[in-house]
């Protein structure tokens, strides 16, 4: 109750407070700095192996297993490992520690990967790193009968 006579019996103190905390808030609402796309510097390395004829079962347990064990295995700064696994399509994105060195990470990927593939299925693409460092994969794979092209990410 206290304060409820404090404010009756002196308005014009509250009136003042009320007018202080709108100015502040619009104050600070106008100076905050304001980035509708901050940098998020994720470092991201995807790995794309395609062997096609194999369904998603044995293409799990042929190619992708023996490829998330080896990469875990051999390589360093690693955070998080997804993998997904489609008809003929197995992509696995490697998620790094912050201040991990992505070219480094990239070449034992790519010494990992071809360490096993005498494992893999004869006939099976080599495997497409592709390094993204702002966001995670964004990266298409163009295939035909005469050419293979691989789009790889910018850093």
């Amino acid at each position: 109750m206290g304060i409820v006579r404090f404010a009756l019996r002196f308005p014009h103190t509250f009136y003042v407070v009320a007018a202080l905390i709108l100015f502040l808030g619009v104050t600070a609402a106008v100076e905050m700095p304001t980035d509708l796309f901050p940098e998020i510097n994720i470092p991201v390395v995807s790995v794309i192996w395609q062997y096609y004829g194999l369904d998603t079962t044995e293409m799990e347990q042929r190619v992708t297993t023996y490829s998330e064990y080896t990469i875990s295995t051999n390589v360093n700064g690693i955070k998080d490992m997804e993998a997904e696994t489609v008809n003929g399509i197995s992509v696995q994105k490697i998620y790094f520690q912050p201040d991990v060195n992505l070219d480094l990470a990239i070449a034992q990927i790519v010494s990992a990967t071809n360490s096993i593939r005498a494992l893999m299925p004869t006939g099976i693409d080599r495997p497409s790193p592709c390094c993204r460092s702002t966001s995670p994969l964004m990266c298409s794979v163009n295939r035909s009968s005469t050419i293979t092209a691989t789009t790889r990410c910018a850093r």
